[in-house]
């Protein structure tokens, strides 16, 4: 619980920029109506993006400083991550997680001031939110190395990641309200709530959580048990580093990669370019243009809308959600049932989560002015992706739970990297030719790429612990062995 609240608050103070920033900031005239290339399946030949009247704010950045802030987080986020899973082994995922949660939220709260400073201050903070964010995925897979017994994995990863999806959904609905809250001058409010919820929960963690179970003063004898014998209680030290070598020539960890890349890139996509194809190809009012949007491009000059109702931007989240929960149960019931092997299970669950969203995508490309359907293909194909979470998303503890959170860095590093690509990809594609022909060509892309991802975890991926892994567990059971023959006064002081 304390985990799946910890990922919920870490994507509320992830995300309430993006919503935050449409307050912020104001259009000069010179920026306003734009007449664009569109297709005349759905014509709309003159969009009146900005009323100057419609948006005020305290800063006058433009079109790409507000890109340049909005992808700065990134930039940070990508290079820790491999670092985190590393960390994590040597000083422990409980304070990691937490020291990246109390550090985000206090850089959160000054955001606002680095703001009124100058923008490249806020973008210099942003960085460093990304940078001490990173971590926090290979870190808490390092603890659930420690606290997840093989029975019940999908489920509590699944619980705790589902953090994910409801923080982008509250973040990006409650900052909408709270950007129009006069208490604190309107938009600094997101900063500074959500920031300060961010460091009361840091103490809460502090309190209860533990990064070993036999270091929890209420665990049961029979807990503990079943915890030593199901999960990994290895460290990191200089004699037992991870065994690179066998990591990066391993199949099923290349699967994982496969997989993680493929949902990654269309999350990113989808979540950052559909808005852009709904407006400009579906002539939808989704964010009721003239009263209540603002726009920003981010640094490939891919328009993203924000709404200062924020419902139909989250509905995706909300459904990734549902299925994030309901993946983890099912498949630890078909587990513990035995219908299936835990490598036959994982291979289900990414299957459906990967090759049903591919299907949608290549659908949606034959949408013509449909946009009721359009977005129930797009919330569809984001939600079924929520049951990659007891696919791929879990599968570093099935083959290595000691260097689950090193295999985590090392397959989230190479999937975050794919949050430049998808926008950059559509603003070659569609740079003043906004046609549906243009956007059936990315939507080929992004089911091509879920499908890839999708068959090669299919085709290579693997349930069981691998054979370098469990080398590297004896190996350091006995030095452990070896030590307590050689150092029994020691032994006896600890009894």
């Amino acid at each position: 619980m304390m985990s799946s609240l910890g990922f919920l608050i870490i994507f509320c103070l992830r995300s309430n920029l993006s919503v935050a920033l449409v307050a912020m900031t104001f259009i000069n005239e010179s920026m306003t109506n734009k007449l664009i290339n569109q297709s005349s399946e759905c014509p709309a030949p003159y969009l009146p993006v900005h009323n100057e009247t419609d948006i005020k704010g305290e800063f006058e950045w433009n079109e790409d400083i507000q890109g340049i802030i909005l992808g700065s987080f990134y930039y940070g986020y990508f290079i820790t991550q491999i670092p985190g899973g590393w960390l994590a082994q040597y000083i422990g995922g409980k304070h990691l997680v937490g020291f990246s949660t109390l550090v985000t939220s206090i850089l959160t709260i000054l955001s606002p001031f680095a703001a009124r400073y100058h923008w490249t201050m806020l973008m210099a903070v942003r960085i460093l939110e990304g940078a001490v964010q990173g971590v926090t995925y290979p870190a808490m897979h390092a603890m659930w190395g420690r606290w997840a017994p093989k029975s019940e994995r999908s489920k509590l990863v699944s619980i705790t990641y589902s953090g994910a999806g409801s923080g982008t959904t509250i973040g990006l609905l409650a900052s909408g309200y709270l950007c129009e809250w006069k208490v604190a001058g309107g938009w600094p409010a997101t900063f500074y709530i959500f920031g300060s919820i961010g460091c009361v929960w840091f103490i809460i963690w502090t309190i209860l959580i533990y990064d070993l179970p036999e270091d929890h003063p209420r665990i049961s004898a029979s807990e503990l048990q079943l915890l030593k014998t199901t999960t990994s209680s290895l460290q990191l030290d200089d004699q037992n580093k991870p065994p690179w070598k066998s990591i990066l020539s391993s199949s099923a960890v290349w699967g994982i990669v496969a997989a993680h890349v493929a949902n990654e890139f269309g999350f990113f996509s989808l979540s950052s370019c559909l808005p852009t194809y709904m407006k400009y190809i579906l002539n939808y009012d989704i964010m009721q243009v003239s009263q209540n949007s603002s726009e920003i491009q981010n640094t490939y000059g891919v328009t993203i809308f924000i709404s200062s109702d924020g419902f139909l931007s989250a509905l995706p989240y909300m459904v990734l959600l549902v299925l994030t929960l309901v993946g983890g149960q099912v498949a630890d019931i078909i587990r513990m049932k035995q219908w299936l092997s835990t490598g036959s299970t994982r291979k289900l669950m990414n299957t459906i989560g990967l090759l049903v969203p591919a299907s949608l995508m290549l659908v949606l490309g034959y949408v013509n002015c449909d946009s009721t359907l359009a977005v129930a293909l797009l919330t569809a194909a984001v939600g079924m992706t929520g049951l990659t979470s007891a696919g791929y998303s879990c599968n570093h503890l099935d083959i290595a739970p000691q260097f689950a959170g090193v295999l985590m860095g090392l397959t989230n590093m190479l999937g975050t990297s794919t949050g430049f690509i998808g926008p950059y990809i559509v603003s070659l594609l569609t740079d003043n030719n906004q046609t549906r022909k243009q956007w059936q060509k990315f939507f080929y892309i992004v089911s091509g790429i879920y499908a890839a991802g999708g068959i090669l975890f299919l085709f290579v991926a693997q349930g069981e612990e691998q054979i370098w892994s469990i080398k590297a567990t004896l190996k350091q059971q006995k030095r452990e062995k070896t030590f307590s023959v050689q150092n029994p006064a020691e032994d006896d002081e600890e009894n």
